[in-house]
């Protein structure tokens, strides 16, 4: 009777470590931080609070898949920090915020629609609040604009600003570069080393290609520079 207890007691405790979700990767003073802060920002456009409870579960649901190391909570979590400095600068902030919040929402290293998948969710969600059909429609938009992040050169400010957001991890320090290529490594685990090198190349190739890789005056200012460095540092380790 006592090994059958015990035995039943560890087959517990596995089926609890496989299903666990729990207190590091839900429970974290960041989360707490951004649970704040999409309340904060959906609690404007609904009264709702199923809705905005529900919505922020989706939020965590999509940003804590497993098969997640770089798009996840944290890339949200810095691309909001950017957007904060540049507070005064964006015109719709709310939008942008939102576009921040819902570009990765949906993100499968194998699909060629995860943006599209995305704003398609973000317009889904957004339709269920106050927010007017053609701030939505901008949502939807900014969102694409992370296929390519290249807008026209005529765009919007906060077309512009989106994207640099996005890319701003290109110009960190090398070492906090070096962590961000191998998340994105992981995320892509199932193809063999030659052949993701072989794409890795050609994808950060097309980057150093470009007159410019950020659009706009603060960034290429401050941030240019490093980012092509990392780039070009990247591409001779994968050699």
């Amino acid at each position: 009777m006592k090994k059958k207890l015990l035995y039943l007691s560890l087959i517990t405790l596995l089926v609890n470590a496989c299903t666990d979700n729990s207190t590091e990767k839900t429970i974290t003073p960041m989360n707490q931080s951004l649970n704040t802060a999409w309340t904060k920002l959906i609690s404007q456009f609904t009264e709702d609070a199923q809705l905005i409870t529900n919505t922020w579960q989706q939020i965590q649901q999509h940003y804590t898949e497993d098969n997640r190391a770089y798009h996840n909570l944290t890339h949200i979590n810095n691309m909001l920090q950017e957007a904060a400095k540049f507070d005064q600068k964006i015109t719709d902030k709310e939008v942008v915020l939102f576009a921040i919040w819902f570009h990765d929402i949906i993100y499968d290293p194998l699909s060629k629609t995860n943006e599209k998948d995305s704003a398609e969710l973000a317009k889904k969600i957004l339709s269920q609040t106050n927010l007017s059909p053609e701030r939505i429609q901008k949502c939807y938009d900014l969102i694409l604009l992370t296929v390519k992040h290249q807008p026209e050169a005529t765009a919007h400010l906060d077309d512009k600003l989106l994207v640099d957001f996005d890319l701003e991890i290109l110009s960190r320090d090398w070492a906090n570069y070096k962590i961000y290529s191998e998340q994105v490594r992981k995320e892509y685990w199932m193809y063999p080393a030659p052949l993701f090198k072989s794409g890795r190349k050609k994808a950060m190739g097309k980057f150093l290609e470009r007159s410019s890789i950020y659009q706009t005056p603060f960034y290429r200012e401050t941030k240019e520079a490093k980012a092509r460095e990392n780039i070009k540092k990247e591409m001779e380790e994968l050699l």
